[in-house]
């Protein structure tokens, strides 16, 4: 493998944390709901991003699967922003400095870039990984948003109850640096919060409260919520409106309760999510509706009504 380090460079006036913790947001996956980008939008508004590593992106990134824009004006190109993965510093509501790995998901050399953000936990004595986004799930948007918890040590989730048991479900980076960091001894953990099947498509800021939520509480921090509350406030009421002007889509958000409240129930007595017949799909289903997911998004089909599953009898 080439050297790692070769993949990025730290700005000579970068600032060292005493201890940071690193949020880690890629973009490119699943994120439903956009919840990840969300949160990056709501860690960053109206608070200075110090400069603290950047990753070279023409290594990384297959522009022709992803093209960025170009603005075009009348008779010339007029602008172009290319796209950045960076490693900044943030400060979070109580003045408490910590570090955030944001940008679009590496295409290529997956070992290398984890071995490169290895090198930099390193170099920053960084305490803590953490991981943020978002994944479609058969539940509705009338109950308490689920998150699934993960970690390299057990000890980092302990206060989360599981979801699901096995699962195969396409690789990320982001799930590649985790499993890498915990091989490397290092405490790293994500946090994926489920999203409606149905509002997957849409911007939803509830779930990117939510994650913001938990990284918090698990990292220390007090991370800026005030605005996605207000933007969730206002998704509530444009969600319960549409979701009254169509008798089919109500149907099937009362079918997803009944089912969402048997799973809860069954959670409660210590069971974990098997498959359908008042349980939450099983890993394989869950591996399916992924695949589905990126699929759907690489075609650019437009998210049906349809639950991704038969509602119980």
């Amino acid at each position: 493998m080439l050297d790692p380090a070769q993949l990025y460079e730290v700005d000579p006036d970068a600032p060292h944390l005493p201890e940071p913790v690193l949020v880690v947001v890629l973009d490119g996956f699943v994120d439903a709901g956009n919840a990840g980008a969300l949160a990056v939008e709501a860690l960053k508004e109206g608070r200075e991003a110090v400069p603290v590593a950047r990753f070279d992106i023409d290594q990384l990134v297959d522009y022709r699967s992803r093209r960025p824009p170009l603005r075009f004006e009348t008779d010339h190109w007029a602008g172009y922003t290319p796209p950045a993965l960076d490693v900044v510093a943030l400060t979070d509501t109580g003045d408490t400095g910590y570090l955030l790995l944001s940008g679009p998901e590496p295409d290529t050399q997956w070992e290398r870039f984890v071995a490169a953000v290895g090198l930099l936990v390193e170099e920053f004595g960084i305490r803590l990984v953490i991981t943020l986004g978002g994944i479609p799930m058969a539940a509705p948007h009338t109950r308490p948003i689920g998150v699934t918890a993960h970690a390299t040590r057990t000890e980092l989730v302990s206060d989360h109850t599981p979801w699901f048991t096995t699962a195969e479900v396409p690789g990320s980076a982001s799930a590649l640096l985790e499993y890498r960091l915990g091989q490397a001894g290092q405490d790293a953990m994500g946090f994926a919060v489920h999203v409606p099947h149905y509002l997957a498509r849409s911007a939803y800021p509830q779930a990117a409260r939510i994650l913001l939520d938990h990284a918090g509480l698990a990292a220390g921090l007090y991370l800026p919520t005030e605005e996605l509350s207000k933007a969730a406030e206002q998704a509530e009421k444009e969600i319960a409106e549409q979701v009254g002007e169509s008798e089919e889509v109500g149907q099937i958000v009362s079918a997803l309760e009944e089912q969402y409240d048997q799973v809860i129930a069954a959670r409660e007595d210590g069971g974990l999510g098997q498959g359908l017949g008042g349980e939450l799909p099983s890993g394989d289903e869950l591996a399916a509706e992924f695949e589905k997911f990126l699929s759907d998004s690489a075609q650019g089909k437009p998210e049906t009504d349809d639950p991704p599953h038969e509602p119980p009898a």
